[in-house]
């Protein structure tokens, strides 16, 4: 453990410049005394660490130092090669530059590392889009992402759903996200840091103006904040139900945060191996949509107007498959005391 500490510290001095003993001791999560015995360790095995004081001071190495110590392991080298995608590399316009540097880096590596980073290669493949879904066209993503890059603002166009000719924007691109084969947008807007979807830029035209990236954001920490306050802020509904044992298995259906708010709502299973819980729901015509997909494993209890509509589109579901052809007659008005049925809210 000590060694392995020894190693990344000098590594992060080589990478990061300068850092402080309480930055370091926070890194990895030891006492500011630890730290300062590390780097004696350090200077006694002749690495030429100082220490500047003052307000801006801290540990850094001796200017033009280099460690020749690679430190790589075997399944260190395999795993830098999961890093080749060349799917988003190419979206954003390194897909020759991602190829080079993974030759160089084959080339870097000893013999004896280079066979079984090659069969990672070749046994891993990365396909980020979801299932029937195709890609989005990206017509400004390339130059979004130069101004992520080169911390430059960007004027662009937004287009919302509710259609209309968007005003131009100015924005701080502060970084990237790919989340299930779409790509994000992370900038600043103003004081206020929002997320847009990549798919929906255009025009969008590199300012030669530059930007002060906010002092310690943390792109990964933010956007892991931002959507589950996304998911929470989009259910604005509850339903209460029954499922039974196979409805428990479907709720994977309807995603990870139904699942959780299931879990922690959950009574004790019946004799019958029925639970009861909430879930949430965007609203009462979503609720009706997403609760079919359970069939008759789900037990709609509340509240009433989605027991009444989930009730009715399931009469009107029996009517029209009742007979080889649909009629008029087949349309029964959502009236409370037509909203009987015991096809799935029984």
């Amino acid at each position: 453990m000590l060694a392995s500490r020894l190693i990344t510290i000098l590594m992060r001095l080589q990478t990061r410049g300068r850092m402080t003993a309480t930055e370091l001791a926070a890194e990895f999560e030891v006492s500011v005394r630890t730290i300062h015995r590390d780097i004696d360790q350090l200077s006694a095995a002749g690495i030429p660490v100082y220490a500047d004081r003052g307000r801006n001071g801290g540990f850094r190495l001796r200017d033009g130092y280099r460690t020749t110590l690679t430190g790589l392991t075997q399944p260190e080298a395999e795993a830098l090669f999961l890093t080749a995608l060349p799917g988003p590399a190419e979206q954003l316009g390194l897909a020759g530059i991602l190829s080079s540097a993974r030759l160089k880096l084959m080339a870097a590596l000893p013999a004896n590392l280079q066979h079984g980073a090659e069969r990672i290669a070749t046994r891993f493949h990365l396909d980020p889009a979801g299932w029937f879904k195709g890609t989005d066209l990206l017509p400004s993503l390339r130059v979004v992402a130069a101004g992520v890059w080169g911390d430059r603002l960007l004027k662009l166009r937004y287009r919302h759903s509710r259609g209309g000719s968007p005003p131009v924007r100015t924005l701080a691109p502060l970084g990237l996200v790919l989340k299930g084969g779409v790509w994000y947008l992370v900038a600043q807007s103003g004081t206020s840091i929002r997320t847009f979807r990549a798919a929906k830029i255009y025009d969008a035209e590199l300012c030669d103006q530059t930007f002060d990236r906010p002092k310690g954001f943390d792109l990964a920490a933010h956007w892991t904040l931002a959507a589950h306050d996304y998911e929470a802020s989009v259910y604005r509904e509850h339903a209460e139900v029954r499922l039974s044992p196979r409805g428990l298995e479907l709720l994977d259906l309807l995603g990870p945060h139904v699942v959780e708010v299931a879990a922690k709502t959950a009574h004790k299973p019946d004799r019958a191996g029925w639970v009861r819980c909430m879930l949430p729901i965007e609203s009462l015509e979503f609720g009706v949509r997403e609760l079919m997909r359970l069939g008759g494993d789900v037990n709609v209890l509340g509240p009433p107007a989605l027991r009444a509509q989930l009730a009715a589109t399931a009469a009107r579901i029996v009517c029209v498959h009742a007979t080889h052809t649909t009629t008029p007659s087949c349309n029964p008005a959502p009236s409370a005391t037509d909203m009987t049925s015991d096809l799935l809210v029984s």
